[in-house]
């Protein structure tokens, strides 16, 4: 139940969407006020992203984040969300045992969170295992590991040849068995999406990753088109591009419309 007693949106209810082939829309949101705003656009997944070691810290990575920053901004959220599944992303080092990613994912459920994000394949496949027998949800994370980037010059396309692709299905099929209930692909090949996609029950949320998976996840800064520096190309400027006599909650509106019409991603968005 959320904050205000109305029931929350489950793993159950997303695989279900993945099962009727209705699409499922994800932001990024770090305080009480942006998750209210998303919500109210229709939202169903809010992400507190290590990404806000970047957007809001000025970090050049999300590895100097930390689990109480994660603990902080997943309470701020949780504390405004009514209705979406609420995903916060375990920082950097903070899975590196048993005992800490036992201890940690705890903590972020404490401060308000439904399910704990994880970035790797088939070397974290008996760490999730561990956390969902001892009741914490979790969504895995493939492609692109943000947090195994030191800089901005190691952000770049994943999975592109036969053997890399080939593993990263068997990673897939490995999280999803030892009971992941979401799954990120981030900067890999549409196609390879695509199979992925096809290969597990469990919803997948493309990030650079075609416009198949189940749903798509933006950082809400990237959307609104306030995040400094050079761009990813499947960022899209959704406040820009409705014009200046609309505000955010129209953007948000538009990017959830685009999602569930799968009018986002655009092939100019994907990588091939």
């Amino acid at each position: 139940m959320s904050p205000n007693g109305e029931p929350v949106l489950t793993a159950g209810d997303l695989r279900a969407m993945k099962q009727r082939g209705e699409k499922i829309a994800v932001l990024t949101a770090y305080d009480a006020s942006m998750a209210r705003q998303c919500e109210q656009a229709g939202v169903e997944v809010l992400l507190v992203g290590d990404s806000l070691g970047m957007v809001v810290q000025g970090h050049d990575s999300t590895r100097p984040v930390s689990m109480a920053d994660m603990v902080y901004h997943t309470s701020h959220v949780a504390r405004a969300r009514q209705r979406a599944l609420l995903v916060a992303d375990m920082p950097y080092q903070s899975y590196a045992d048993d005992t800490r990613a036992l201890e940690n994912g705890r903590a972020l459920l404490a401060a308000g969170a439904d399910m704990v994000k994880l970035e790797g394949g088939g070397p974290l496949v008996n760490r999730i295992r561990q956390l969902v027998d001892n009741g914490l949800p979790v969504c895995g994370h493939l492609g692109l590991l943000p947090q195994s980037v030191a800089g901005p010059d190691g952000y770049k396309v994943q999975g592109r040849d036969a053997d890399a692709a080939r593993q990263m299905i068997e990673d897939a099929r490995a999280l999803e068995q030892a009971g992941a209930a979401l799954l990120v692909l981030e900067c890999i090949p549409r196609q390879l999406a695509i199979q992925i996609t096809e290969s597990v029950s469990i919803p997948t949320i493309g990030i650079g990753a075609g416009a198949e998976c189940d749903g798509q996840v933006l950082v809400i800064y990237d959307l609104l088109g306030i995040t400094p520096g050079k761009r990813p190309r499947f960022v899209r400027d959704f406040l820009r591009e409705l014009g200046p006599d609309k505000g955010i909650q129209e953007a948000i509106v538009e990017y959830v419309r685009q999602v569930k019409s799968g009018e986002f991603p655009q092939p100019a968005q994907s990588y091939q």
